[in-house]
C-alpha cells in the first residue's frame, strides 16, 4: 500500500486529475445541454445521477481496457467499396462513431428548434424520460471516457491511482454540472454557442472513429482532429461569440439613441 505514496504514482496523479478537467469539459458541456431535456424540478438529479453512474462505468471500463485493451482494437469486419469507401473496424472504432454521430444529431436537433422557435415542453415529460435522459448522458460519458483513459494510460498503469484521478473528476463534473446550467440558462445566447461547440465534438470524435478504423473515403484518408485544433477553434468560437455579442449591444444603444433623439 505505501509503494502507491512515492512521489512518481503522486504527480502522475496530479497530471491524471489536470487531463480528466481538461478533457471532460467537452463533456460536461454535453451533460448540462441534455439535462435540459428533463423536467425542470429534476435537472439537478438527472446532473447527479449521470454523472454517478457514469464514473462507476468508466472505472469498470478502465479495469477491462487495463486487462482487455486488444479485445478492443481487434478487426471485427471491413467495408470495401472501390473507389468510395475501405474501412476496418473494431470495437473502439464502432463506439467512438456512435458517440460521434449521436452528438452531432444531438445538436443540429436543438440548433433547429432554436431557428424554428420550437420550445420542448418540459412539463408535460413523465418520470421515464428522466432515466432515459441518465442512460444518455451515461451513454457518451463512456464514449467519451475511452480518450481520457486511452490518454491516462499513457501516463500510468497503475490501476489505484488512475481510478482515484477519475473518481476526483467525477467529483469536479458533480459540483461544476450545476453552475455550468445555470449559466447556460441565465445567458441563453451562450446556449447557441455551446451548441456549436457539441457540434465540433462530434465531429472531432467522427473523424477520431473514422482514423480508428483506417477509414477512406473516396481515396482520401480520414485523419484525427487534433487537440491543438479543436482548442484553437474552440478559442475563435468564442471570442466570435464576444465580438459578436459587444457589436450588438453597440447596435442597440445606437439605436436606442436614434429613437429618443427622434422623440
Amino acid at each position: 500500500m505505501a509503494e502507491l505514496f512515492t512521489l512518481g504514482n503522486l504527480v502522475d496523479l496530479l497530471l491524471l486529475i489536470m487531463l480528466q478537467a481538461v478533457l471532460g469539459f467537452d463533456n460536461l458541456l454535453y451533460i448540462s445541454l441534455e439535462s435540459k431535456r428533463a423536467p425542470l424540478e429534476n435537472q439537478r438529479a438527472v446532473r447527479f445521477w449521470g454523472i454517478a453512474i457514469a464514473v462507476a462505468l468508466r472505472i469498470v471500463l478502465l479495469f477491462l481496457l487495463l486487462n482487455v485493451i486488444e479485445a478492443f482494437q481487434n478487426q471485427l469486419f471491413a467495408i470495401t467499396w472501390d473507389g468510395v469507401i475501405t474501412a476496418n473496424f473494431n470495437l473502439h472504432a464502432i463506439i467512438v462513431l456512435f458517440g460521434g454521430v449521436f452528438i452531432l444529431y444531438t445538436a443540429m436537433k436543438e440548433i433547429l428548434h432554436m431557428m424554428t422557435l420550437e420550445e420542448m415542453d418540459n412539463q408535460s415529460r413523465d418520470g421515464k424520460s428522466v432515466w432515459f435522459v441518465v442512460f444518455w448522458i451515461v451513454s457518451m460519458n463512456v464514449v467519451f471516457s475511452f480518450d481520457s483513459i486511452l490518454s491516462a494510460m499513457a501516463i500510468t498503469k497503475v490501476f489505484p491511482i488512475m481510478a482515484t484521478a477519475i473518481l476526483i473528476g467525477g467529483l469536479l463534473m458533480i459540483v461544476l454540472a450545476d453552475t455550468v446550467s445555470e449559466f447556460l440558462t441565465k445567458n441563453r445566447m451562450y446556449e447557441v454557442l455551446g451548441l456549436f461547440i457539441l457540434f465540433l465534438v462530434g465531429v472531432m470524435l467522427l473523424s477520431e472513429g473514422g482514423h480508428l478504423a483506417h477509414m477512406k473515403l473516396f481515396g482520401n484518408e480520414i485523419t484525427q482532429m487534433s487537440k491543438t485544433t479543436f482548442y484553437f477553434v474552440l478559442f475563435v468560437l468564442v471570442v466570435s461569440d464576444i465580438v459578436q455579442s459587444r457589436y450588438q449591444k453597440k447596435l442597440n444603444l445606437a439605436k436606442a439613441s436614434a429613437l429618443a433623439g427622434k422623440n
